[in-house]
């Protein structure tokens, strides 16, 4: 039995409603595998991995661990039916979906007996992801890094707005990096949450080492969402963040913006480490993070003060 049995924990059949959000160029099978033994739910992010890479790093995750864990497949992201064919073939049990259509590929992956779950920024998305029969959505608000909604709707707001009009579990997303976030969430309406920012900050996550330090030592204002005209995505400030701002301030169209972004902009910032000409993609709560730790580390402390954190409300 899970340690804390409620809907997310008996749909993934982990311990803790933790999930671990899978972010391009830091979920590899490294971190999803560290999550999972600790008892949350461990996600590779398939977004910066081509199809043999994938199927790679699901292998290597299944070897690291006996545990339950997902894929985070980005729905605008090619080579996407051979994504899918290796899930399916490698029987993942877990796939999140993104930034798409959730009616494509759920009735398929739900019959291969995948636990289907959509990421979704607002309560309409959430209702046709519902409809598309999915077995929960993690409602992501404004403050979340990377590719973001352009509704701008912050956590505190979507959350309970999404939960009322859903009937499946939601799980919270963007801004929530600690236990004291967790309960406000799981006060929200939420049943479980999932965390990105934070555990990029891990030696597990395969971001290089510079972006990592550069999380660290992130302060209040140092993201910003940008390329809206395109897929909105928050970003630390840098040298090439500025860029497109003065582009965007200039009137720059999407052709302009395409060409500016380029290929490989965001590997060559999170996984290379070129901290001024890459693409940095964190969130807000990157402002409280103070060190790099171990997964398992995060997501026990995480754990532990949301326990603390419900047990204080309490008694008020």
């Amino acid at each position: 039995m899970a340690a804390f049995p409620n809907p997310v924990t008996q749909l993934f059949g982990i311990d803790y409603p933790i999930i671990q959000a899978g972010m391009i160029w830091a979920s590899g099978w490294r971190l999803a595998s560290a999550v999972s033994n600790a008892g949350g739910l461990g996600v590779i992010g398939a977004g910066s991995m081509y199809p043999n890479v994938l199927r790679e790093h699901i292998q290597k995750c299944k070897a690291a661990t006996d545990k339950p864990f997902g894929v985070n497949v980005p729905l605008l992201y090619p080579d996407l039916d051979q994504h899918i064919q290796i899930i399916l073939e490698e029987k993942v049990p877990v796939v999140f979906t993104s930034a798409g259509n959730p009616k494509t590929w759920t009735s398929l992956l739900k019959e291969h007996g995948v636990k289907v779950v959509h990421v979704v920024s607002s309560s309409k998305f959430a209702l046709k992801s519902q409809e598309a029969g999915v077995d929960a959505v993690v409602a992501e608000g404004f403050e979340a890094g990377g590719h973001n909604g352009r509704e701008e709707t912050t956590t505190m707001v979507l959350i309970p707005a999404v939960a009322s009009a859903v009937s499946i579990p939601v799980i919270a997303a963007g801004g929530i990096g600690s236990g004291k976030a967790m309960a406000a969430a799981f006060a929200l309406g939420a049943s479980g949450v999932q965390v990105g920012s934070r555990f990029v900050a891990t030696p597990e996550a395969s971001s290089h080492e510079a972006f990592k330090q550069a999380v660290v030592n992130a302060g209040e204002g140092d993201t910003m969402l940008s390329l809206k005209q395109l897929t909105p995505v928050r970003m630390l400030k840098n040298s090439f963040f500025d860029a497109v701002r003065q582009a965007e301030t200039e009137g720059a169209d999407i052709e302009k913006l395409k060409t500016l972004l380029g290929r490989g902009r965001a590997k060559k910032g999170m996984f290379e480490g070129q901290l001024e000409e890459g693409e940095l993609e964190i969130g807000q709560v990157s402002a409280l993070i103070r060190e790099i730790k171990p997964a398992a580390a995060v997501l026990h402390e995480i754990w532990d003060e949301f326990r603390a954190t419900c047990s204080r409300l309490g008694s008020l």
